[in-house]
């Protein structure tokens, strides 16, 4: 008899050791919001002209979180953002120089002329910059 019961309670160890993931499952645990990189926003963008130099962008925007030691005419801004329920979201900016001047941005904001009132949703691939205003 005391074989039997220690067998039962064995085997009712492993069952209940297997279906633990099915009880996990049915509680949903809290899981906070993470934020990564550089967040860039379209009014941050909206100061970079084209011609400013490295410390005027750095000053902007921040130091850029990706500089490739091997093109050093690019930094690049990436933003990640995972809410605890829901889909991941990244955002990449990427700044190219001529020299030691800004000459383009790419990347993934929203559009400032009257396309964006068009249709918010869509991103723009490519921002035309204005020139600085001394230059």
């Amino acid at each position: 008899m005391r074989s039997f019961l220690a067998a039962l309670v064995v085997s009712s160890g492993l069952i209940s050791g297997c279906s633990f993931d099915s009880v996990v499952g049915l509680v949903d645990p809290y899981r906070i919001d993470i934020r990564q990189g550089n967040y860039v926003d379209q009014e941050m963008v909206a100061q970079l002209r084209r011609g400013m130099s490295r410390d005027q962008v750095r000053y902007v925007l921040g130091s850029p979180l990706v500089v490739d030691m091997f093109r050093s005419d690019r930094w690049d801004y990436v933003y990640r953002f995972r809410p605890g329920s829901g889909e991941a979201q990244q955002r990449v900016i990427s700044l190219f120089f001529a020299g030691d001047v800004l000459d383009r941005i790419e990347g993934d904001v929203a559009a400032a002329s009257g396309e964006a009132a068009a249709a918010p949703q869509q991103r723009s691939r490519v921002v035309e910059i204005p020139p600085a205003a001394g230059r």
